[in-house]
């Protein structure tokens, strides 16, 4: 009985001890996996396709001859900082950022790009053009969306002008490419209008007249509500 007693003790121990291995394995499995993949999603040394051509960041920045054998330099930094949240609906956290190109002339070119997290590390996306010189303001991901914010020129205004003309530009990607899109709206918000970009519902979600409201629909737009 005593032999018995000793032996369930010893395979008590061995299973405790196996199932702490194990434990401590299946942690180091992720915690290597989630180190390894923050080490290589770094949007600041990724590659993005800008007026066509591949450009390489290197921390923030790269330089590229603007012809064969010219000294003349097209200098593209990265203007403020990445930020963070999904942007094709996997759950991984993308980023999105502006950049700057400047070929040594008077103009400096604003650009949004996006690096999609992948299981190897990221995918640089298209640029989006914002235009010359103009006013930035802030950059955030909302709803699977890119809005940003910034100042341009009045119509007929010259470049010499400050901009003051405020805009803000929703942006969704669609096959790899950041393109313009209607801001998407959630739950309770507005919704609709007679206004460039008016906001759309998202799935499951439609926009209906506001209870009591009596100006007309298709002009103020209304209330996303569960369909």
């Amino acid at each position: 009985m005593i032999l018995t007693r000793s032996k369930a003790v010893g395979m008590t121990l061995v299973t405790v001890v196996l199932l702490a291995a194990a434990c401590g394995v299946a942690w180091w499995l992720v915690h290597s996996q989630e180190t390894r993949q923050a080490a290589i999603f770094d949007p600041l040394n990724t590659t993005y396709l800008i007026d066509g051509s591949a450009v390489a960041l290197v921390n923030g920045q790269a330089e590229q001859a603007t012809a064969p054998d010219s000294a003349s330099k097209l200098v593209t930094r990265v203007f403020g900082v990445p930020v963070y949240g999904d942007l094709n609906g996997d759950g991984l956290l993308d980023s999105a950022m502006m950049v700057t190109r400047d070929g040594g002339g008077s103009g400096t070119f604003f650009y949004v790009v996006a690096a999609i997290r992948t299981f190897d590390g990221a995918h640089g996306t298209d640029a989006f053009l914002l235009g010359d010189r103009i006013a930035p303001q802030n950059i955030s991901i909302r709803g699977g969306q890119i809005l940003v914010n910034y100042a341009v020129r009045n119509p007929g205004e010259p470049m010499t002008t400050q901009p003051s003309l405020g805009v803000s530009t929703y942006l969704s990607l669609v096959d790899d490419k950041l393109q313009e899109a209607a801001p998407v709206a959630g739950a309770g918000e507005r919704c609709g209008g007679n206004m460039r970009n008016a906001p759309v519902c998202i799935t499951g979600y439609k926009c209906a007249p506001d209870s009591g409201s009596h100006l007309p629909f298709g002009d103020v737009g209304g209330t996303c509500v569960a369909q």
